[in-house]
């Protein structure tokens, strides 16, 4: 078994303005845009990165969260590995929307094992309405992983895209035919040295 080389789909999903773009923006250019313009339809970004030492291109694809550009979301969901589903913490009604954005991820994702990290952004802002205790019930209730994480300070922004393709990482048959007979077992993650913090990350396993 060999992940290097190994490129996988991840998508960005979540209502409109609570920070995808920033949070890719963020991720892939270690930058930070206070006035990004609305995403129109999708956009798509390559990331290079090693984890827990396999080399693997990320292609992150970031979708428009307006009602008028869901149409053109289905065929983006295809053959995705991972799902990255953001809300904003000081927007009750971005939390509230999560539900049909799962509905959706049912209906499109053409693997059944896809792995879905649910993200609550914009801790930095004081203006909170959504507890971190909140987000962690609806993830775990729905087997998700959580984080939280601000696009603007940075934080928690590379612990989400790590713990994600470590878990793609662990999950084989999302990428690799061959693995699936052998088994596969990959160097303990760096969340799972954090035990009983549960500070960034809650494996949910």
């Amino acid at each position: 078994m060999d992940a290097a080389g190994l490129t996988l789909k991840l998508l960005v999903v979540g209502d409109s303005a609570v920070g995808k773009s920033s949070l890719l923006l963020r991720f892939t250019d270690g930058a930070f845009e206070p006035c990004l313009k609305p995403t129109i339809g999708v956009d798509f970004k390559v990331k290079k990165m090693v984890v827990d030492g396999h080399a693997v291109q990320l292609a992150i694809w970031d979708t428009a969260g307006q009602e008028r550009f869901r149409t053109l979301t289905p065929s983006y969901y295809r053959g995705a590995q991972g799902v990255v589903l953001v809300y904003d913490v000081t927007r009750k009604d971005t939390f509230a929307g999560l539900e049909s954005w799962l509905n959706e991820l049912e209906m499109y994702t053409t693997k059944s094992n896809t792995v879905k990290m649910l993200v609550g952004n914009k801790t930095d802002k004081p203006d909170r309405e959504v507890e971190r205790r909140e987000g962690l019930q609806f993830a775990r209730k729905r087997s998700l992983l959580f984080i939280e994480t601000s696009a603007k300070t940075r934080d928690g922004v590379q612990h989400a895209f790590e713990e994600l393709v470590i878990k793609i990482l662990q999950t084989p048959g999302l990428w690799d035919k061959s693995a699936k007979k052998r088994g596969v077992q990959l160097m303990e993650s760096s969340a799972q040295q954090d035990k009983g913090l549960c500070g960034a990350y809650c494996p949910l396993s």
